[in-house]
């Protein structure tokens, strides 16, 4: 269950502060979709050494060809500090496989979903989330290509990942553009965990894989997860729609 605001807490504060450090960008031109596979190329080849290295610095695959991306911009350098994308069926071969369903094959348990079965218009991966090295700050984060925070519920001290929850949300309202009624994703351990307190549930839909760590292929119900964000998302989750709603339909 979402947690309660503690007394004296704002909810505008949340979006009010995401507002003043990032701003999620919808990489629609191949110029952003350059940045954000110029930063996947850094955090998983450079810095983990999960990619091969290559010449021009760019890390990309052929998923990317029917993926939608989306990038987080720091608004106080304009720099690009965080990538993610959303991975849509192929639409000149609408029955292959999503990466998950590639790597998890036996583990998937179909008894919970057949994707096959799924109408496969409707259904995304959420994929190569990446964070910048400098908000990657703290022990045991430089070995990750994402940071997923203890501390994302309520606490005395409120202390919200912004950046990391905003590729997050940003994903979802992308999907909800779209039309996706199922996001599936390789969840580590603690990630049902610590975004439950935000509304947000992930459901196992197999055993674990090691994929650069354990992980479990999960789904999300897009209008569940916006229906049941925990009120102090909300504002936030709102902000971020908006800003992606405005940078796909407003005129040039």
């Amino acid at each position: 269950m979402p947690e309660a605001l503690p007394p004296g807490i704002s909810i505008a504060s949340f979006s009010e502060g995401y507002r003043k450090y990032f701003e999620v960008v919808p990489a629609t031109t191949p110029e952003l979709k350059w940045h954000n596979f110029h930063l996947r190329h850094k955090v998983y080849a450079d810095e983990l050494g999960w990619e091969p290295r290559r010449a021009d610095g760019i890390a990309t695959d052929d998923y990317d060809r029917h993926a939608v991306h989306c990038l987080v911009r720091a608004v106080a350098t304009h720099a690009f500090v965080g990538g993610a994308r959303l991975v849509l069926p192929d639409p000149e071969h609408p029955t292959a496989p999503l990466p998950f369903e590639t790597a998890c094959g036996a583990a998937l348990d179909r008894r919970i979903v057949d994707t096959a079965a799924l109408d496969r218009s409707r259904i995304a991966e959420m994929s190569l989330l990446t964070v910048a090295a400098n908000y990657r700050r703290r022990p045991g984060e430089a070995a990750q290509a994402f940071v997923i925070d203890d501390d994302f519920g309520i606490t005395p001290r409120i202390r919200l990942p912004y950046l990391t929850l905003g590729l997050y949300l940003g994903l979802i309202a992308l999907a909800r553009t779209r039309g996706i009624a199922t996001l599936f994703m390789l969840a580590e351990p603690q990630l049902a965990h610590s975004i439950a307190h935000l509304g947000v549930a992930i459901v196992p839909i197999g055993g674990a894989i090691d994929h650069h760590g354990e992980r479990f292929p999960s789904m999300i119900d897009v209008g569940a997860v916006v229906v049941g964000l925990a009120p102090y998302i909300r504002p936030f989750f709102d902000t971020i729609a908006d800003d992606i709603e405005r940078a796909l339909y407003s005129p040039a």
